[in-house]
């Protein structure tokens, strides 16, 4: 198994690891330990640099199952190589997803509207709620709450809990349908303290602060009672 480092500190930049297996189709290594996230729910895949001394790996993607696809000659099982992170898309990613959950926090509390899908990209992302009509006046009350919880300053706080008690906190999974497979028995939570408690494997900021004026860019409907909001972040 893997240590996923990631899951833990969101703000590791660089880690050690060793090589324990190839992915020979993909031009794949798989490693330890690694801070590189996957990709899944809804965020995207790290990019960044795998080292051996001064040779360095271009990481273009990785994959579920720590294989990381790299550049070039793909190194021996056993050697010892160094992670780096792109920072500046890594803690881009993270400011987005913080974002949207802030926006899933504020409409839940506040609507109690169901979030039925979504997505985020680099700065922006977008999410479909269940709402059986939404004005135009209610998109810019949202986006003044949103803003607000962002100045509030709240802290983010991570835990990894049984999932039987995990399963005991109400409203713990905000999707329509609860993704979380039987086999997982260890639910990873994200929490904004005072606005939003959520099921969550993916990476965040330590404060709501960190992720600067959110823009409700647009928004239509999906059919039904599915309406979609598009954000957007300031560089």
């Amino acid at each position: 198994m893997t240590d996923l480092l990631y899951l833990h500190d969101s703000y590791l930049r660089e880690f050690g690891a060793i090589v324990k297996g190839h992915d020979l189709e993909q031009n794949g290594v798989a490693l330890d330990q690694s801070a590189f996230y996957p990709g899944g729910g809804g965020q995207l895949p790290d990019a960044g640099t795998i080292w051996i001394g001064e040779a360095s790996y271009p990481v273009s993607r990785v994959k579920r199952g720590n294989v990381h696809i790299i550049e070039g000659e793909l190194p021996p099982i056993g050697a010892e190589v160094r992670g780096q992170l792109d920072w500046e898309r890594r803690y881009k990613i993270m400011r987005t997803h913080t974002a949207m959950h802030i926006l899933c926090g504020v409409i839940w509390r506040d609507y109690q509207a169901s979030v039925t899908g979504g997505n985020m990209d680099v700065l922006s992302g977008r999410m479909d709620f269940e709402f059986e009509r939404l004005a135009p006046e209610v998109i810019v009350e949202i986006e003044k709450k949103i803003n607000l919880e962002v100045e509030a300053a709240r802290a983010v706080r991570i835990e990894i809990l049984p999932r039987e008690t995990a399963f005991q906190i109400p409203d713990l999974i905000r999707t329509k349908i609860n993704l979380l497979p039987k086999s997982i028995q260890e639910v990873r939570t994200v929490e904004i303290v005072g606005l939003d408690l959520q099921a969550d494997g993916g990476t965040h900021v330590a404060n709501t602060r960190e992720v600067g004026a959110i823009k409700i860019a647009k928004y239509k409907s999906k059919g039904g009672i599915n309406k979609r909001l598009y954000v957007e972040l300031e560089d």
